[in-house]
């Protein structure tokens, strides 16, 4: 199975060659063994294998010195890898560890061929806030224009960053959407834009709309949403890193008067990934 499409931190399992090793008798720790942060850095840019890629660049994006500067420039240049598991995970990568700079990267994955890496783009710029984003995020949020619910709803979702007529009307327009999921997304980014709490009907929205001269007065802040869950029972083992919860906050760049109080984000650590960075090759 390819890392991207495992949950955060689900790259530390060493897969068939650890259970072979229980099987033959060796250490049940084998069975979770993590590669090295070498190994890892080493397999990310494998020229080869494409799942080895996407394996180590998954382990270095949920580690502690996932953001230092040599392994987002590996991030940046896998965004045009010709495997899309491994343009997905540089995506989510550069949604963890990116800046402000990095929106103008990430806004052309919204039309990549592969479902996956529009969803991750989509997610990851929810993180980032640049407002040269806003016209790649509304056409991806449009029904006649990106074909998955899923990547609409999280276009609608990161549109609720910006204060912009563009954004205003094309949130609206989304209301009308034919899954529940993209409308009720549009409606909450509606609501934290405007503080007004009408209901999901795109004429009560327009009315309201044409009403005011100042459509973004009661704004609320704009939190992303994080990843969140309880402990497994194998993640209560010695040696097994916890889930990879994250902590909410504003996106990165977004400035403070049109933000949140919520701190800057923390990237998630697990707490058997080893804190030594070791030197990309």
């Amino acid at each position: 199975m390819l890392a991207a499409t495992l949950p955060a931190g689900a790259g530390g399992l060493a897969g068939c060659e650890a259970l072979e090793a229980a099987k033959n008798g060796e250490s049940i720790l084998a069975i979770f063994a993590q590669p090295t942060p070498a190994e890892a850095a080493v397999d990310s840019i494998n020229p080869y294998d494409a799942d080895k890629r996407a394996r180590g660049t998954t382990l270095l994006l949920n580690a502690p010195f996932g953001g230092e500067g040599p392994y987002l420039k590996v991030y940046r240049q896998h965004l045009s890898d010709p495997d899309p598991a491994v343009r997905a995970v540089a995506a989510r990568a550069l949604g963890r560890h990116g800046a402000p700079e990095h929106v103008p990267l990430l806004a052309p994955l919204l039309d990549d061929e592969d479902r996956g890496v529009r969803f991750e783009a989509a997610r990851s710029l929810q993180r980032l806030h640049n407002e040269s984003g806003i016209d790649a995020l509304v056409n991806a949020s449009d029904i006649r224009k990106e074909p998955d619910p899923d990547v609409r709803a999280e276009a609608c979702t990161a549109l609720g960053q910006y204060a912009d007529p563009r954004v205003l009307n094309s949130l609206i327009a989304s209301l009308d959407d034919e899954h529940l999921s993209v409308s009720m997304a549009a409606l909450e980014s509606l609501r934290t834009l405007t503080g007004q709490d009408l209901p999901d009907r795109p004429k009560d929205w327009l009315a309201w709309r044409e009403s005011t001269t100042a459509p973004f007065a009661g704004r609320r802040p704009y939190v992303y949403p994080v990843f969140s869950r309880d402990r497994e029972w194998v993640e209560y083992l010695p040696f097994v890193p916890g889930p990879p919860n994250e902590t909410a906050a504003a996106p990165v760049g977004m400035p403070p008067a049109a933000g949140s109080p919520l701190p800057a984000p923390v990237p998630a650590t697990p707490s058997s990934t080893p804190t030594k960075s070791p030197p990309p090759r």
